[in-house]
């Protein structure tokens, strides 16, 4: 179940709209969460990746970036990835059709706070059961969600990290990851070279030794 959506521009994370389930609906204090969910849209920038999930417990936090505005949805961990990633897409598409060209030169927080509509009515999509099925059914994945990168919110909000950092982390552990599979094969394939290079040895020396004492 969605019950926390939030948009804010990246380059200063000011909240541009935003939709909150009630607390008496959802059964929990959700203005954690939003705090939350804040601190997060101020850490984004430019290098941030343009997917991310963020676990919180019983909770994860999920958004995309786009045209410089990301897409933030809070959710229950069990929620499935691929239907709340959708979920995002499909707000992505409508506010980017409706506001996008209007989103540099605001500078009032929610200036589009009219769109939760929109989003009220997604969201109730996205919960129907049915819905919900169907979707599940389909086999196209969502631009990789497989690949979406996934952190922890504490640690992410703790640390003081621009999301840019993890992202960097990531990279760098790819890129070591590839480092020590060159050298890996490196090493096989002098280990080749030197069994071979062994066994050119003692076949020479063979042949010396049956010609010089057997003939």
């Amino acid at each position: 179940m969605v019950l926390l959506t939030m948009i804010a521009q990246v380059a200063d994370g000011l909240p541009l709209a935003a939709s909150m389930q009630d607390d008496e609906q959802s059964g929990r204090d959700l203005q954690h969460y939003q705090s939350q969910a804040k601190q997060l849209c101020r850490k984004l920038n430019a290098q941030s990746p343009n997917r991310c999930t963020l676990e919180a417990g019983v909770m994860s936090f999920h958004y995309i970036i786009e045209h410089g505005v990301c897409y933030l949805a809070l959710c229950e961990a069990v929620f499935p990835k691929k239907l709340v990633f959708a979920y995002l897409e499909e707000l992505q598409n409508e506010f980017n059709e409706l506001h996008g060209k209007k989103v540099p030169i605001v500078s009032r927080p929610y200036s589009f706070i009219e769109f939760d509509m929109y989003i009220q009515k997604t969201k109730k999509h996205y919960v129907d059961s049915r819905t919900r099925r169907n979707l599940g059914s389909i086999n196209t994945e969502l631009q990789g969600v497989q690949r979406i990168m996934v952190a922890n919110i504490e640690e992410v909000l703790q640390r003081g990290e621009a999301l840019s950092a993890l992202d960097s982390k990531a990279s760098n552990l790819s890129s070591l990851s590839k480092k020590y599979r060159s050298d890996a094969k490196y090493l096989n394939i002098r280990s080749t070279y030197a069994k071979i290079a062994a066994g050119a040895v003692f076949f020479i020396t063979l042949i010396v030794y049956v010609r010089f004492w057997w003939i």
